[in-house]
C-alpha cells in the first residue's frame, strides 16, 4: 500500500490541508493519506501550540468518514522535538510492507537541506510536492515529484486562531465539526 505522509503541527487543521490531501489521493499517486501530527515542530514555538492530544483530536474530527485518510501519533511516542527523519525511520520499522512518500509544499521543500538529515531525506525517500505561492523554481531530487496541477490554497492556521481571539467566524475555513469543537471547549480564545 502506498501511503502519503502529510506532516503538521495542525493548529488546528483547516480545509486547505483536506483539499490537497483529497487532491494527492486522486491523482492515484497514493492509496492512503495520514496525517502526523506533530506534537513539536523544531521550527515552531512551542507556546503557539495548543495540546497535542486537541489537536489529535481535532484531526479526527476533520477526517470522519474518509477511508482514505488516518491520522497518526506516531510523533507523540518519539523524542520532541520531532525530526521528519526519525518518524520516516520509525513508521519503515513499523509497517515494511508499506511504501512512504513525504507530502510537502514546495516552500518547505527548499528548506529541507535545513532539516535534521535533510540529504538523507532528499535521496532516501519519495517525495510529492505540491505548490505554494512564492515558491521559486525548485530544484528536484531523483526521487521527488512536482505536482504541477495541485490547489494553491492559502488558508493559514495562524490567522484562524486569530479570528477566534477577535471572535470571528471561522466557519468555511474549517469543517463544521471543528468549529463546534472549538468553540465549545474555548480553544484559541487566549
Amino acid at each position: 500500500m502506498r501511503i502519503g505522509l502529510f506532516f503538521g503541527s495542525f493548529n488546528p487543521i483547516h480545509h486547505g490541508h483536506l483539499i490537497l490531501a483529497n487532491y494527492l489521493y486522486q491523482t492515484g499517486l497514493i492509496d492512503q493519506v495520514w496525517f502526523i501530527v506533530s506534537p513539536q515542530n523544531p521550527f515552531k514555538l512551542k507556546s503557539s501550540l495548543i495540546d497535542e492530544y486537541i489537536r489529535l483530536h481535532l484531526v479526527k474530527l476533520a477526517i470522519d468518514g474518509v477511508p482514505y485518510f488516518r491520522v497518526s501519533d506516531i510523533e507523540f511516542k518519539l523524542t520532541k522535538p520531532s525530526y521528519t527523519i526519525d518518524t520516516l525511520r520509525k513508521l519503515a520499522e513499523l509497517y515494511p510492507d508499506k511504501e512512504f512518500s513525504l507530502i510537502v509544499g514546495s516552500d518547505s521543500y527548499e528548506n529541507i537541506p535545513r532539516w535534521k538529515s535533510g540529504d538523507s531525506i532528499l535521496n532516501e525517500y519519495k517525495i510529492l510536492i505540491y505548490r505554494r505561492l512564492g515558491s521559486t523554481q525548485i530544484e528536484l531530487s531523483s526521487k521527488s515529484q512536482y505536482l504541477d496541477a495541485s490547489p494553491i490554497i492559502e488558508i493559514s492556521s495562524t490567522d484562524i486562531r486569530e479570528m477566534v481571539k477577535r471572535n470571528q467566524s471561522i466557519r468555511y475555513y474549517v469543517p463544521e465539526n471543528v468549529v463546534e469543537e472549538i468553540a465549545k471547549s474555548g480553544l484559541y480564545k487566549k
